[in-house]
């Protein structure tokens, strides 16, 4: 299934595209796409209605962030072993982990806001995914059961706040930095999570052209190191790490600006395409 949600913003109403890639309401069967509704069993309930027994949607529709209301926002950084190269870091040992504030989430095609002040704007292609299921101490195969689903993530990063200290959640977490979707697709359609082509173009230049075959630490893992520290609950996003190609990385650096215009997808899981306004 691809779930989504559509409608003007803070109004969003649930809904699935099938497959002809028709926009379909759900609102007569479920509130919203959300932590209650994204339950093994919740989904299995979906998984049994007949696509063509629920209304259209009109295919210019707006749509709102694929999952409503995480209580939890998670990154992993430096998860790829070519960005990690390009940052000219190590890989990693274990996962590094940050969060994005709940307030960054937004919509697919929903406008970037430049921050006041921002002068490093960045961009970065992710696999993300959301957790159906409680998890404390989970082993990795009890993890890969509870992803209800998988979407993509840009995580917009202001590379100047993200340095000021140790702490990059000042960079990471500003108003539409966190545009997720446009749909949330469950695992059941992706047979090969682990070779997905990932792409990301500013004003049709491509920076990111990668793969999830170079993530040094796949979901399932995640999710299991993560609930050693802490719950996840149904409808937490966690978003995976970047292949190489941010502006942080080139040679000299790009920055984004004011009316430049962002399109980024991964295989399967949909694109998203955004455009940079002041804030």
């Amino acid at each position: 299934m691809k779930l989504l949600r559509f409608g003007e913003e803070g109004r969003e109403r649930p809904g699935l595209l099938d497959a002809d890639g028709v926009i379909r309401d759900l609102s007569g069967v479920i509130a919203d796409v959300d932590g209650a509704t994204l339950t093994p069993e919740s989904l299995d309930r979906l998984r049994a209605l007949d696509p063509a027994s629920l209304p259209v949607v009109a295919p210019d529709t707006r749509l709102g962030p694929c999952v409503a209301r995480p209580g939890k926002f998670i990154c992993i950084g430096l998860n790829y072993a070519d960005h990690a190269a390009e940052s000219g870091l190590p890989i990693p040992d274990e996962p590094v982990v940050f969060m994005k504030a709940t307030s960054a989430l937004s919509g697919p095609n929903d406008p970037i806001l430049k921050p006041r002040g921002s002068t490093q704007l960045d961009w970065e292609v992710e696999l993300a995914f959301v957790v159906g299921a409680h998890c404390a101490y989970v082993s990795e195969e009890e993890a890969a059961r509870a992803i209800a689903g998988y979407c993509v993530c840009n995580d917009v990063s202001e590379r100047a706040f993200q340095m000021q200290s140790s702490q990059w959640d000042k960079g990471k977490g500003c108003d539409s930095f966190g545009p997720l979707g446009p749909w949330l697709v469950t695992p059941d359609e992706l047979p090969d999570l682990h070779d997905l082509h990932m792409w990301l173009e500013v004003n049709g230049k491509r920076y990111q052209n990668g793969s999830t075959s170079t993530m040094i630490f796949r979901p399932a893992f995640i999710l299991s190191y993560l609930s050693r520290f802490m719950s996840l609950q149904p409808g937490d996003v966690v978003t995976t790490g970047t292949p190489p190609g941010v502006g942080l990385g080139q040679k000299p650096q790009v920055w984004l600006d004011v009316g430049d215009r962002v399109s980024l997808g991964i295989a399967g899981l949909g694109q998203q395409d955004q455009v940079v306004v002041a804030g």
